[in-house]
């Protein structure tokens, strides 16, 4: 039986011109985040069962590529349900890792911990395009830091970063949790069903407001409570920004502390006053993001290109503690890196200051002193800082030539045998 070429279902190879591309990206990531002082940590790819199940991962719980048990602690004789049988999944984000990570290391980490965290995570999710069940994330969190100086250096650093590698004129969709709930509060929602509610708000996008008023009425809440629901959202209008947030806090005061609307000003107009990237601040009352563990400020990345979101985070001062039995401030952004090489891809994006590109082709049969005087001769541009391809040269060397252009190499030189000078 042959065996199969094709990568599992929802798996991919990367081909050396993405892999270029993905190289380029991870070093503008890297070094402007370590500009901003975040520090790179890595954290093993498997995770203790527990802490993936532990209610805070949202959908991605039910996705989980869970691994074996080993050796004597697998016993498949006496195995009468799924939890005999394992132990460990593959990890579907890196906030999990990295708040284990933490509170295993806290006594050794600076106050706050601003981290930096790049790696392949795992979902079983049905396979899409930009969406894959092995998929890289790039993660920056703040651990340790109460105040909004958090989001402000979160949002600031990511769209730094974004603007470095040639975005603009995208959105950081801005909410806050609290903001959510006490809009569901002052329309009369019971509060065991705010989450309920939000996961139709959550549809706003696809279905409108009409859809959302509707699917609510059909859901069987006060009618009521949905009409002045709705209502929050028209009295927005066209505004945006500042002025949209203050519309909502005003109608909501009785709801909600002034502290929440206060900060949330705060980090708007911060970031708005100091970015150097081109984008804009939107208050979106809209915006939930579907991890539960969220407990504040939430915010996600809008580019045209795409139609969606490209990243997202926020803060979740609760998570920590359920490792060290006391809460750590907590605040992070992800890049969706996979959908931003995407949407460099299908633009034909050019790595700026590449390297020049050289073939070397060598005829056949060529060997002993002036092969290795070619191969000096390659050894020298290499020192210069040009990339240098020495190769045999083929029957079709035309062909050759041109699949060599199609890898970006732009200039050829052919080598015969011929003797030393």
């Amino acid at each position: 039986m042959a065996l199969i070429k094709k990568p599992v279902t929802g798996m991919k190879d990367i081909l050396p011109s993405e892999m270029q591309l993905r190289d380029y990206c991870i070093g503008i990531i890297k070094k402007t985040y370590a500009e901003f002082g975040f520090t790179s940590i890595e954290t093993p790819c498997v995770e203790s069962l527990a802490n993936l199940n532990s209610k805070q991962g949202g959908e991605n719980e039910k996705l989980i590529f869970k691994v074996m048990k080993r050796g004597e602690k697998l016993n498949l004789e006496t195995a009468k349900e799924e939890n005999d049988l394992t132990d460990s999944g593959l990890r579907y984000d890196l906030t999990v890792p990295l708040v284990r990570f933490y509170a295993n290391h806290a006594n050794e980490l600076p106050a706050p911990f601003k981290a930096l965290q790049m790696g392949n995570v795992w979902r079983a999710d049905r396979p899409q395009k930009g969406r894959y069940r092995q998929f890289m994330q790039c993660d920056i969190d703040i651990l340790g830091e109460p105040s909004n100086l958090a989001e402000i250096e979160l949002i600031l650093a990511t769209t730094t970063t974004l603007g470095n590698l040639g975005f603009k004129d995208f959105k950081i969709r801005i909410n806050d949790r609290r903001i959510l709930k006490a809009m569901a509060s002052y329309s009369g929602f019971p509060e065991e069903k705010f989450d309920d509610v939000f996961i139709t708000l959550d549809k706003m996008d696809k279905i409108g407001l009409d859809g959302v008023k509707e699917e609510l009425i059909k859901d069987g809440y006060d009618a009521g409570s949905v009409e002045k629901y709705i209502e929050l959202f028209e009295l927005i209008g066209e505004k945006s920004g500042i002025d949209a947030l203050k519309a909502v806090a005003d109608k909501i005061s009785d709801n909600l502390d002034a502290e929440v609307s206060e900060g949330l000003t705060e980090i708007i107009d911060s970031v708005e006053k100091t970015k150097s990237a081109q984008f804009e601040m939107v208050f979106d009352p809209t915006l939930v993001r579907g991890m539960s563990y969220y407990t504040g400020t939430i915010f996600e990345v809008s580019m045209p290109q795409y139609g969606g979101s490209c990243g997202g985070g926020g803060r979740y001062d609760k998570m920590v503690g359920k490792f060290l039995g006391q809460d750590t401030p907590a605040c992070g952004f992800s890049i969706g890196f996979e959908r931003i090489i995407m949407i460099m891809m299908d633009e034909g994006f050019k790595i700026p200051g590449a390297s020049k590109k050289v073939a070397f082709l060598i005829e056949k049969g060529i060997k002993g002193d002036r092969l290795a005087e070619i191969i000096s001769e390659a050894q020298k541009e290499r020192a210069e800082g040009k990339q240098v391809l020495v190769v045999r040269m083929n029957k079709n060397k035309k062909f050759q030539k041109q699949n060599l252009t199609e890898q970006g190499y732009e200039e050829f030189r052919d080598f015969y045998e011929k003797p030393l000078d």
